[in-house]
């Protein structure tokens, strides 16, 4: 899901659309006539996605022969990976180089909490639940609130629920599904957000959280000033394969590592004359 933009500066978002789908040769040209258009593409997609889709991404890449094609799939919740990718749209309008920008994706993700109030724990499988949580999603009007990211957290909704949150300021961002619940107007307060606003529900949510009575939410930096001395304070090397600036150990183009360290050469036997 693209999210609108906050601002004029935030780069549009291209969505590839039923990669799986469509005939190989359309998305090639699409992807193609993207590369040539902007120089290097960052694709970030949910780890709910289908199968078929992830292997047409890479069936893609690898057709092109094109080290300027970086996949991306955080770890994170479908509102979290569509405010990831947002935040990268807003970093694009910056100085900030493509290998920097693909990379600041795995950075950003840390300061991303993401969860959802689920009418049922049922079928949850990305956070543990204990069997009284499983019991209790049988009880009716049960709600529960869940954190996903950055740790798993559970509790049962009521007068005394709460979840740890960021120690930062943040704003968060709610899409509610088949799901009534005003929970997340009282999370918003206890974790002091800047601010509060509304987004559809991704389409990829009710799979991921086991559920489409769900309303999910996400507290994340908002502030490009605040995003951009973020990435730029990173340390930044270069490449030794295809040579552009990243952050990090592994280049999200071209996948490469740093070559390990050559072991130092063995020190010459000094010869002692005898006494």
């Amino acid at each position: 899901m693209a999210l609108p933009t906050q601002d004029e500066r935030t780069m549009p978002a291209v969505v590839l659309r039923d990669l799986d789908k469509r005939p190989l040769e359309h998305a090639l040209a699409e992807l193609h006539a993207l590369i040539e258009q902007y120089g290097h593409v960052i694709v970030v997609s949910s780890t709910a996605v289908p199968a078929a889709v992830t292997r047409r991404l890479h069936t893609l890449r690898s057709l092109l022969e094109s080290d300027r094609i970086a996949l991306f799939r955080p770890d994170l919740p479908p509102l979290g990976v569509a405010v990831l990718a947002r935040q990268l749209r807003q970093l694009a309008s910056c100085d900030i180089g493509p290998g920097v920008l693909a990379s600041a994706g795995r950075l950003l993700t840390h300061y991303i909490h993401a969860g959802a109030v689920l009418a049922s724990v049922a079928k949850l499988d990305r956070v543990p639940v204990s069997l009284k949580a499983h019991a209790k999603s049988w009880v009716p009007g049960s709600q529960f609130a869940v954190i996903a990211h950055p740790g798993p957290q559970l509790v049962r909704v009521g007068p005394e629920a709460a979840l740890t949150g960021p120690e930062f300021g943040t704003w968060m961002l709610v899409a509610k599904g088949q799901l009534q619940s005003e929970w997340t107007g009282t999370l918003a307060k206890s974790w002091n957000v800047r601010g509060l606003r509304e987004a559809p529900l991704p389409a990829e949510s009710a799979l991921w959280w086991g559920t489409g009575r769900i309303v999910e939410f996400c507290a994340h930096l908002a502030d490009l000033s605040v995003l951009y001395q973020l990435v730029t304070s990173v340390r930044q090397t270069v490449c030794h394969w295809c040579g552009i600036d990243v952050i990090g150990d592994r280049c999200v183009f071209c996948s490469a590592t740093p070559p390990a360290p050559e072991p130092p050469a063995p020190r010459a036997l000094e010869r002692r004359t005898p006494a």
